[in-house]
């Protein structure tokens, strides 16, 4: 182990790599605090070639290592288990823009740059780089790639895959692939880059990233809509398309639950309608400095959505300030729920037609499994994601700990059932490994290990994330 730790100081410094428990500790618990491990070390490299030596110096000792971007996971993909075998490899000084190329679209970027860093970097070009996320200001583009995060602009521009050409790669015995290329098209065999996004860091280290861009939208138009059931924001959803086409950017879904949780516990959150609803949808319409039809598109899209009875009322945003208060109401939805008490998460996708049955279908059973369980459910409906999240009943937090399991099971059955997936947007890691296999069939589990045995053969990146042992 002394050997090892000095040729890690050797390869980064030694002010970078910690061992100490106070600076060691916020890399080993995610962010929502139930995953937890210890660490042999946690190792900072500033460059692509530091990172190869440190892969490198832990692939010959047969060390297990994890790596790690801005930590704000929810399934346990970016922290250590309970051994304190592993190496923590966090990428967090690595974050340099090392191009932006506003004519080819394309963005080059260390795999440690915070994802609002990356936005920015876009803007200054007059670009759009159209990931966003509650977290991004502190999640980084390598922890977004590895997860293949999503969003709320999934809807028109795609999940991470969708926007990215090229990456930087540290392999598990220490090469470095460079795949850095910025093609719009490449033909020459198998897509290797599309291989290591969604893999957790189970097959390698992302250290670098060619990203797309988009021309920019400064102009938006934004409403907050009241609609009775998941049935109609579903009808909604079509109307919007039918109006809008490719304006529409965002299309989110969240039950009176949610919406309840953010204005008891968000400062300043305000119910910006007069009645309440069973529903309500965050609707927005982006488009360039040229589209100055987008208001008038919203608001001949409500008025048929409201004469067909999909939508009871809205408040449309006549400022920057009111869209900002908008969209409050749906990105608060995840902080303030850590507030309320005890809550159970679930990321899940469903067909966008199945939406409704299984919304409608799934409450009585949960109530069934645990009376008094509150669901609180908001998401993506443009893309079939719902997060079915649980918060315990009022004063009883025990009581969901207990039922946890039983919950989960019956939400992931359910899921299977309408041939949907257990994991939209969050990943697999340690929480939902073994759960994933179950519902996967034996040639599909069989395909990942082959993947993973081929590349990673001793099992040292990130071992027990995305698949449990064999």
């Amino acid at each position: 182990m002394n050997d090892l730790l000095a040729r890690l100081r050797s390869a980064v410094g030694d002010d970078h790599v910690l061992t100490a428990p106070d600076d060691v500790a916020a890399h080993v618990v995610d962010w929502t605090g139930t995953h937890r491990g210890r660490a042999l070390a946690v190792v900072r490299p500033g460059a692509t070639a530091e990172v190869a030596e440190v892969v490198r110096a832990c692939a010959e000792t047969r060390t297990p290592l994890v790596p790690q971007g801005g930590n704000t996971g929810l399934v346990g993909g970016g922290v250590p288990d309970g051994s304190g075998t592993a190496v923590v490899l966090s990428l967090g000084r690595m974050r340099t823009v090392r191009d932006v190329d506003p004519v080819a679209g394309t963005i080059t970027v260390d795999a440690g740059v915070v994802l609002a860093d990356v936005q920015a970097a876009a803007a200054a070009a007059d670009r759009l780089f159209p990931m966003s996320l509650g977290s991004e200001g502190s999640c980084t583009i390598g922890g977004n790639l590895a997860t293949n995060a999503g969003g709320t602009a999934v809807l028109r521009y795609g999940m991470t895959r969708e926007l990215v050409l090229g990456l930087e790669v540290v392999l598990p015995d220490g090469r470095v692939w460079d795949g850095l290329r910025g093609l719009r098209k490449d033909n020459t065999g198998y897509d290797l880059t599309q291989l290591f996004v969604g893999s957790e860091g189970t097959l390698g280290v992302i250290t670098g990233a060619v990203l797309r861009l988009f021309p920019a939208t400064p102009r938006h138009a934004t409403a907050w809509v009241a609609v009775p059931s998941v049935a109609t924001a579903v009808s909604l959803l079509g109307t919007a398309q039918e109006h809008s086409g490719v304006h529409l950017s965002t299309f989110e879904i969240a039950n009176r639950q949610a919406v309840d949780l953010v204005l008891a516990h968000l400062p300043g959150a305000v119910d910006p309608l007069a009645a309440p609803s069973e529903w309500y949808v965050l609707l927005e319409l982006a488009g360039s400095a040229s589209d100055d039809g987008l208001d008038a598109t919203l608001e001949a899209l409500l008025g048929e959505a409201v004469e067909a009875g999909t939508a009871s009322d809205a408040a449309v945003a006549g400022s920057p300030a009111q869209r900002s208060a908008l969209w409050s109401l749906r990105e608060g939805i995840s902080e303030v729920q850590k507030v309320e008490g005890a809550t159970l998460k679930h990321d899940v996708t469903l067909p966008i037609a199945d939406l409704a049955r299984w919304t409608d279908a799934m409450g009585p059973v949960l109530q069934e499994v645990l009376p008094g369980v509150r669901p609180v459910t908001y998401g993506h409906v443009g893309d079939g994601n719902l997060h079915y999240n649980l918060n315990a009943p009022v004063g009883r937090d025990d009581d969901l700990r207990a039922a946890a399991g039983d919950l989960t099971t019956a939400i992931h059955d359910a899921v299977a059932a309408a041939h949907g997936s257990i994991s939209a947007e969050h990943g697999l890691g340690r929480s939902k490994a073994a759960a994933a296999a179950a519902y996967k069939s034996d040639v599909e589990v069989d395909l990942m290990r082959a993947v993973k045995r081929a590349l990673d053969p001793h099992d040292l990146m990130n071992p027990g994330v995305l698949l449990t042992a064999p």
